[in-house]
């Protein structure tokens, strides 16, 4: 391939003694025939903005001479031999000698050349600014159908209700930020869903986020491009869910136990008719396994939110410890064994009738509704033991 005239930049002093304004990180995997016109660009527009900066290529194991290519441009190259999107911009983060960093893919499909809004936002506060492509431009052929109105669209809808997110585009790949500020967030994810993660992250460590419009252009590699489609979406839709408690666990659950325990106070007196509908112990049945299954939930919600904030994945949260002052082992074990006992003794109530009658039919009309009111009492009275044991052990603090 023909390179463009070398252009090299000067050697750069540690870190330490003298830093950089912005480093442009761009993460790299056999990008052989795109990745010049991507450094030329990000060159180019360093000498003409007269910024101190530097290119830094994050190397995820490229065969296709990719890395000897931008070596040769002027790019400062760091292997990164952990595959994974997410692994290889970290690396090169971690690297990076920039105060500021913009990341780009290095396919072509970002313009290096129309960096200067990202900069100014960051200069003038923010700690991560975000490109839009909607409010932008796409091209033609630039994102597929499915991304641009079911993957991308979707996804960022729900971070944004999450998680209050005021952002449109949750996954554009070209976006800067303050290096120490995302340094101190403790990114985790390797894969594509690092593009949600540091969104996420950034907002609920209480950053500065800001948007401006981007254009995503074809890209111009003739190969298959890394992104798959439902597995990485899978990936990013997991992390959402794994990062809100509320909505995986709370939210379902408190519906479940509502609508459970309105059904089963409603049948608990006998069948009731709604329409050509008519509703009965079946009913009864899957109100009470609601119950049961929204109590679980509830108790998830909280051990998970207590899990994420011990291990500094999620911010403390007011509301949250003030429901922990009441869900505390001894409070989980009393009122579970209150609820064991109500439902023992309408269980030895529902045999003793049925002994009464010889241990023949059962009424049904009136002992199977006690019998599943007392086996869901004893279920959710089994289940706030179990679960208040599990949030004392890990509640328990063996830190120095």
């Amino acid at each position: 391939m023909a390179l463009t005239k070398e252009r090299t930049l000067e050697p750069m002093p540690h870190p330490i003694e003298s830093q950089l304004e912005l480093s442009i990180v761009m993460p790299c995997l056999n990008e052989a025939e795109t990745i010049a016109a991507c450094v030329n660009k990000a060159l180019g527009f360093l000498e003409r903005e007269r910024i101190a900066g530097e290119i830094v290529v994050a190397d995820n194991g490229s065969n296709d001479g990719s890395r000897n290519i931008a070596r040769q441009l002027g790019a400062r190259i760091v292997d990164v031999p952990t595959r994974g999107y997410g692994a290889a911009l970290m690396a090169g983060i971690s690297a990076a000698r920039g105060r500021f960093v913009i990341m780009g893919d290095a396919d072509d499909s970002y313009d290096f050349n129309a960096l200067m809004p990202f900069l100014r936002n960051l200069r003038d506060g923010a700690d991560l600014v975000m490109g839009n492509r909607f409010k932008g431009r796409i091209e033609r052929g630039a994102m597929p159908p499915l991304h641009r109105y079911l993957g991308n669209s979707v996804l960022s809808f729900i971070g944004r209700m999450f998680f209050n997110i005021d952002l449109g585009d949750f996954h554009c790949g070209l976006r800067g930020f303050s290096r120490e500020a995302i340094l101190r967030l403790k990114l985790r994810t390797s894969g594509m869903e690092f593009a949600s993660e540091m969104v996420v992250r950034a907002a609920l460590a209480g950053l500065k986020l800001a948007e401006v419009p981007t254009t995503l252009s074809k890209d111009g590699r003739s190969r298959q491009p890394h992104l798959r489609t439902w597995r990485d979406g899978w990936r990013h839709l997991r992390f959402l869910l794994l990062f809100s408690p509320r909505w995986l666990f709370l939210y379902p659950g408190l519906a479940m136990i509502l609508i459970g325990t309105v059904m089963s106070a409603i049948l608990l007196f006998g069948p009731i008719k709604v329409g050509g509908f008519g509703l009965d112990i079946r009913a009864m049945l899957v109100a009470c396994a609601s119950c049961i299954v929204g109590v679980q939930s509830v108790c998830f919600a909280i051990i998970a939110r207590s899990y994420a904030t011990a291990r500094q994945l999620l911010p403390p949260s007011p509301r949250y410890y003030r429901l922990l002052e009441y869900f505390t082992l001894e409070y989980a074990v009393v009122m579970g064994s209150c609820l064991f006992l109500l439902g023992l003794a309408g269980l030895i109530g529902a045999v003793t009738a049925w002994g009464k009658g010889g241990f023949g039919d059962l009424d049904y009309s009136q002992l199977l509704r006690l019998v599943t009111i007392s086996v869901t009492a004893i279920g959710i009275g089994v289940q706030l033991i179990l679960c208040g044991f599990l949030a004392g052990l890990l509640a328990i603090d063996y830190s120095d």
